[in-house]
Formats: C-alpha cells, sequence, structure tokens
C-alpha cells in the first residue's frame, strides 16, 4: 500500500516533477458463525445440540462489516474479512463477499477453543495478511465474553477501542463511542483493532450482482496451529425454569402486591 509522501523525479529538461503518493490502509474485518438468535437451544446430555439450529453472522460483525467498508470507500484500500471455523463458516464469508469485501479468508479449524487460542489465531492471521486496521463485533452471538478485539490488540501491540457507535476518516481514523453518560469523539492512531456496537450505522444490503459474485468466489483457506487450550467446556445446561406468575385482582390485594413487588422482585 501507498503511503501518503512526495516524490521528487527529474525531468529531462531539469525540472522536478512531483507524485504525491496516498496511503491505502488494508483492511481486516473479523466475522464469526453462530447460531440464530431466534433459534431455540436445546441441551442433549451436556451439551448444545446444535444439528438443527440455523447458522448466521454474529449479528455486531455486520456493523463491522459496514463500518471497515466505509472506511474503504473513504479511504481506499481494500478489504478482507476473515473467520476461524470449518468450511460450513464460509456461508457468512460469502455474506460478506456479497456486500462488498474484496477478499475472504477462512482459517481452517473445527471444535472449541478458548479465547487465548482464538485470539492467538487471529493475531497471527492478521500479520500474514499485512492487516493495519481490523474491525469487529463488540461480541459474540453466543458467548457475549467480548474479549476478541482487546485480546487481538493486546497480542499485536496496537491500540484498541471498543463499543464504537461511530467513526470518520477524515484525516484519518475518528470514532465515537459511549462515555459518562454521553459520547466522546477519539482519533485513533493506526494500526488499531477497533469493536463496534450497533450505533447510527446502517448495514448496506447485497445486490443481485453482489449475490453472484459471492457464489462464484473462491475462499482462501489457511492452516494456523493453535496453542493448546487452557480453558474447556464441562457441560452445558439451561437455566432453571421460571416459577408460574401470579394475578390479582381488586384493590384490596394493593398492600399484598406493593409487598410482594418489595420484598421478592426488588422492584421498590
Amino acid at each position: 500500500m501507498w503511503h501518503r509522501g512526495k516524490v521528487h523525479e527529474w525531468t529531462s529538461g531539469g525540472f522536478p516533477q512531483v507524485f504525491e503518493l496516498i496511503h491505502m490502509p488494508n483492511i481486516i474485518v473479523l466475522v464469526k458463525q453462530v447460531p440464530d438468535t431466534n433459534a431455540k437451544i436445546v441441551v442433549n446430555g451436556d451439551r448444545v445440540d446444535l444439528s438443527s439450529v440455523k447458522m448466521v453472522m454474529s449479528p455486531y460483525d455486520e456493523f463491522a462489516v459496514e463500518t471497515a467498508l466505509q472506511h474503504r470507500d473513504a479511504s481506499g484500500g481494500e478489504v478482507t474479512a476473515l473467520t476461524v471455523g470449518g468450511a460450513g463458516a464460509e456461508k457468512i464469508l460469502k455474506d460478506a463477499k456479497a456486500i462488498g469485501v474484496d477478499h475472504i479468508v477462512r482459517i481452517d479449524a473445527g471444535g472449541e477453543m478458548d479465547s487465548n487460542a482464538l485470539q492467538s489465531i487471529l493475531a497471527q492471521a492478521i500479520g500474514d495478511l499485512g492487516g493495519e486496521v481490523v474491525y469487529c463485533g463488540k461480541s459474540a452471538a453466543d458467548t457475549g465474553a467480548g474479549s476478541t478485539g482487546p485480546g487481538v490488540a493486546e497480542r499485536m501491540g496496537w491500540a484498541s477501542v471498543s463499543n464504537i457507535i461511530g467513526a470518520g476518516f477524515d484525516g484519518g481514523l475518528s470514532v465515537t463511542m459511549p462515555s459518562g453518560g454521553g459520547n466522546a469523539k477519539v482519533s485513533v492512531p493506526l494500526p488499531a483493532v477497533v469493536s463496534c456496537d450497533k450505533g447510527g450505522f446502517k448495514v448496506r444490503k447485497p445486490n443481485v450482482k453482489g449475490i453472484m459474485q459471492a457464489k462464484k468466489a473462491s475462499v482462501d483457506v489457511r492452516s494456523i496451529e493453535a496453542p493448546a487450550p487452557s480453558v474447556s467446556i464441562v457441560s452445558h445446561s439451561l437455566p432453571p425454569a421460571k416459577p408460574a406468575g401470579k394475578s390479582y385482582e381488586g384493590g384490596a390485594s394493593a398492600a399484598e402486591v406493593a409487598k410482594l413487588l418489595r420484598d421478592e422482585a426488588n422492584i421498590l
């Protein structure tokens, strides 16, 4: 990628020609395949059974893809969508391709891995791809941990900013994020990892041309050895069923209702 600067070239007549080189960032957006948030989760034995559950792109990652595309549209460069998973995860890469990313890359990995293993793989992949700014969702819909962005930034020694609700690209990267009951506008030095919240982002929709291109697009599949996990899931279980509700009628029940709201529901 070119960087902003001036190059002097001397003509045959002895007069300098000046060319300005503009930096175009190499943008990476992290996407993750998760169960549809509207799906009913079933525990079979001591494990979640996802065999009949529709898999989709994690919702916050959609805002990350949109922010990455806006960055490219404003500053040039290219956007690469990156995921870690098995062949089934390629669907979300094709979804990202359909709305405009330039390249799609899958790090081939199956089974569960802890945060350390995942973030280590991502950090190595981003370095291999030459990324300069990374966008991701603020958290994944399946785990809700919110550690991926800051964890990757820590491993790479990059700047990190989380939960952004807006971004600008005029003269560099600046983001808007909640702060102290209001919003703060922050200038972010590159390289950086940026985690995206919903905010004011309106995610673009794929058109017919984009869908057709995505179907034909080839996925760049790579292998990276993950470190041994230090944390493993022992079992899954559903939360206990909620107790049956109580109903009251008439003004004579007001005192008892108030007592229950105060002592049991902790509302009053």
